[in-house]
């Protein structure tokens, strides 16, 4: 069974090349990035050489999820979801294969109420 490295982004070793690629002692960087705020778990992502690529976890310092999706090479793909504090879903964002065309998109206040529902129009 393999062993997944896990790293905190804010670990000094980590930083960014050019290419705007992860590197953890000066290497692109495959495995798990954290990031935590008052000890608190608040962010969770995958890398694969040093390239965001895997789910992408959000939450607020008190547990509540904040976010949820997964990214391929660096763009969203696929179903995103965001939560407002109260834990209500905020939004809900569809993406193509190809990580640059958003297909769907709805939003709701912290009661729950719709306030946006958008489909990209295959006809136009």
């Amino acid at each position: 069974m393999a062993i997944t490295l896990r790293i905190d982004i804010d670990d000094p070793d980590v930083d960014m090349d050019d290419a705007q690629r992860l590197l953890y002692r000066g290497e692109p960087f495959t495995g798990e990035v954290t990031e935590h705020l008052q000890g608190k778990l608040v962010s969770l992502d995958v890398y694969r050489d040093g390239i965001q690529d895997g789910l992408s976890r959000e939450w607020y310092k008190d547990g509540t999820p904040r976010s949820e999706g997964t990214v391929r090479d660096g763009l969203p793909r696929g179903e995103f979801r965001e939560w407002h504090a109260n834990g209500v879903l905020a939004s809900r964002k569809v993406f193509d294969n190809d990580g640059l065309t958003l297909r769907e998109e709805d939003q709701w206040d912290e009661t729950g109420r719709p306030t946006r529902s958008w489909r990209l129009d295959e006809q136009a």
